[in-house]
């Protein structure tokens, strides 16, 4: 009978406390790093003082259409399909802005920011995936959305990214939603949008109408920046906005209509986002309307690559749309905002006290926000001249330049200076409450750091604990000492946001050296067995390294995956289907019992025909080119038309649950009956083969044979 050694009763209680440790450091930690951002509820109003003065609104309709992903380039560049926006550009019939979008760059944080003004948190990315309509939200708050329909009185309508059906419940008259999880296609997700825009052009019982075009993020997605869908894409969406604008120029009811094109992030190139990379935070911003003409003479376009990377034109910050529109369509500012009334439309008003009408009402909004962020400040009670000589900190700056320039508008000297000093002010304003909303709490940060570090240091003790209670052989130190080593630098190599954003060059160069270091641990009684390994395994770590090219760097690379694979599609599921085989092999699982092995057995084959069934369907719908000429996936597509993606899925991870589950029943079944149970648990390979269901690209996974 085999005998175990009984653990450690003080080694289990120090592992038992690090286990604890971990959550409390992580509460700890994000306690910090999700700050306190300033926020005030309600809905702004005007009250009959400014009913009576405010100047007249030069639009009274907006067509908000946002393309995702389109970075500044794919509509100011010599290489864009955008050929009729540039020549509005050039003509004065649209004023082109690039956008700045703080991160995180991801569509939810980003269409809060377009509408409330506001600024995003990192919070916000947990909740662009949640489905909840309690999680994520505006029907609470006051957006340009909610104002454009109190104010005008007319319907607001939406067609498109159904995250903004999300984020506005209750407010859309008539809408058409479209997922934006599956990139199935490039033309029905947005052709599902492009066909209710004719009718609603013909329609007058309107004041918005949002449009949110996904195609052009799922091609990025797919194939990158570079792909040669993405111009016949940009085209089509310069097509859209030919339509709308041939409709606004043409029809009497559209007359006053605003067309803003916009995107809501930018991307990579690998064609991704969600970091601050200039890519992926660089958006073109484009106002569009025959009326523009008054105010603008034209821009050059195409433009040449700019020194700064996707600068194309003037830098403004997404969240001044909010007030630019507030003022154009005549809406109260909503409360949140930290925007800037764009300079460039201000010529839209003749009138001196137009003009300092807008931008008090964009200072009297933002100093709602500032007052609660530095209450101890009496921004109400004048300042001594002196005392604004050189002041001192942020909230002296900002209590001397709101006076400086509330006193300036006032003025009737110099209104060029008047304006300079409100500007000047508002976006200080901008800078220092943008700051605060991202302002870390750093003694959160640092203390969930220490609880970790503490809960590091407990696990070791467990382990030196139970390792000195076992009689560990010395020759297994080594390896102690390697793991060790690995999560010292590994650790100290995410203090660095470049090792974090290539963080698998250490993971390649960690994984060869190990495997130099198992050859040499045995190189004294190797055999040319063992040499061949070595070099076998070298060489597979090497194939890993092009297959898939990640990070940041070098993503748009060419790589194994992308240039041969994908012309290859018979290679690749061959390669699949044998990575699938070699994981069912090797999570076979041997027992006394032929009963038992017959149900491991039926396990295994039931979960790899699943996972093959599941891997062929999600492909048809993220990917049918790569099915393309096999006979064998359209049975498959046949077979299983009745059946769902997530029903198949559950399948999937149900199967891999029994697999594990199966060999430990059986084991200890035999241990209970003292017999000998042949084998190791093939839990590895088990996971593997989870991976494997996980991974949405189907040429990522010959890679895991590797392995």
């Amino acid at each position: 009978m085999a005998s175990f050694h009984k653990p450690d009763r003080l080694a289990i209680w120090f592992l038992a406390a690090a286990n604890l440790l971990l959550p409390i450091a992580l509460l700890i930690f994000a306690t910090g790093f999700f700050p306190y951002k300033p926020f005030i509820s309600g809905v702004n109003q005007f009250n009959q003082v400014d009913l009576e003065s405010r100047p007249e609104a030069p639009f009274e309709k907006v067509v908000f259409m946002v393309v995702d992903a389109l970075r500044s380039d794919f509509v100011y560049s010599n290489n864009s399909g955008f050929s009729f926006v540039q020549s509005l550009i050039r003509s004065g019939d649209a004023i082109p802005f690039t956008g700045h979008a703080k991160s995180p760059t991801i569509t939810m944080p980003r269409i809060k920011a377009l509408t409330t003004g506001s600024i995003p948190s990192f919070l916000d990315v947990i909740l662009n995936f949640a489905e909840s309509d309690t999680t994520s939200t505006l029907a609470n708050q006051d957006t340009w959305p909610l104002q454009l329909s109190l104010t005008k009185g007319g319907k607001i309508n939406m067609f498109g990214d159904d995250t903004w059906i999300k984020l506005f419940p209750k407010l859309f008259s008539r809408m058409d939603g479209t997922t934006s999880f599956f990139v199935s296609d490039f033309t029905e997700v947005d052709n599902n949008v492009t066909r209710n825009v004719p009718g609603e052009l013909e329609r007058a019982d309107w004041n918005g109408m949002i449009l949110h075009y996904l195609g052009l993020d799922h091609i990025g997605h797919k194939t990158g920046p570079n792909s040669p869908n993405m111009i016949p894409k940009q085209k089509e969406m310069d097509s859209i906005v030919k339509i709308v604008y041939d409709s606004i120029a043409s029809e009497l009811h559209l007359v006053s209509t605003l067309l803003v094109l916009c995107g809501d992030h930018g991307m990579n190139e690998a064609g991704n986002h969600g970091g601050s990379a200039p890519g992926e935070t660089s958006t073109a911003l484009v106002l569009i309307s025959p009326k523009l003409k008054q105010i603008s003479k034209g821009y050059l376009s195409p433009v040449p690559p700019p020194t700064d990377e996707f600068r194309y034109y003037k830098m403004v910050e997404q969240s001044d749309i909010v007030p630019t529109l507030a003022g154009l369509l005549g809406f109260p500012i909503p409360v949140n905002n930290l925007g800037v009334f764009i300079p460039e439309f201000l010529p839209f008003w003749s009138s001196v006290q137009d003009k300092q009408w807008l931008l008090r009402k964009n200072i009297a909004q933002m100093m709602d926000i500032v007052k609660p962020a530095f209450s101890s400040i009496p921004f109400d009670i004048p300042p001594a001249a002196v005392y604004c000589g050189d002041p001192s900190g942020d909230a002296n700056r900002l209590y001397c330049g709101y006076h400086n320039a509330t006193q300036s508008l006032l003025s009737d000297s110099d209104l060029d200076e008047g304006i300079n000093h409100a500007y000047k002010f508002l976006h200080d304003v901008q800078d220092t409450l943008g700051s605060v909303s991202s302002n870390y709490n750093m003694s959160s940060l640092v203390g969930g750091v220490l609880v970790s570090i503490a809960a590091c240091i407990v696990a070791v003790f467990s382990f030196i604990r139970a390792a000195s209670s076992a009689r560990v052989v010395p020759s297994s130190l080594p390896i102690l000492v390697w793991i060790s080593i690995i999560q010292i630098l590994y650790g100290i190599m995410m203090f660095a946001s470049s090792y974090v954003e290539e963080e698998q060059h250490f993971w390649y160069w960690i994984s060869s050296a190990w495997l130099l270091w198992l050859y040499m641990a045995r190189y004294s009684s190797s055999k040319i067995s063992t040499v061949l390994a070595c070099v076998v395994a070298l060489a597979a770590s090497r194939v890993i390294r092009r297959w898939n090219q990640t990070g940041q760097k070098f993503a748009g690379e060419p790589d194994i995956a992308k240039t041969f694979l994908l012309s290859h599609n018979r290679l690749l599921w061959i390669l699949a289907i044998v990575t699938y085989l070699f994981t069912m092999s090797k999570c076979h699982w041997r027992s006394p019992s032929r009963l038992s092995q017959l149900a491991a057995f039926s396990s295994n084959a039931f979960t790899l025909l699943v996972a093959m069934a599941f891997k062929v369907d999600f492909t048809a719908a993220d990917a049918p080119e790569l099915l393309e000429g096999l006979p064998f996936a359209i049975r498959i597509q046949a077979m299983l038309k009745h059946y769902s993606l997530p029903y198949l899925a559950r399948h999937v991870f149900s199967g891999v649950s029994f697999s594990i589950l199966i060999p430990l029943v059986l084991d200890r079944g035999a241990r209970a009956k003292a017999q000998p149970v042949s084998g190791k648990l093939p839990i590895p390979f088990v996971l593997t083969r989870t991976n494997k269901s996980q991974s949405h690209r189907i040429y990522t996974q010959p890679s895991l044979f590797s392995y």
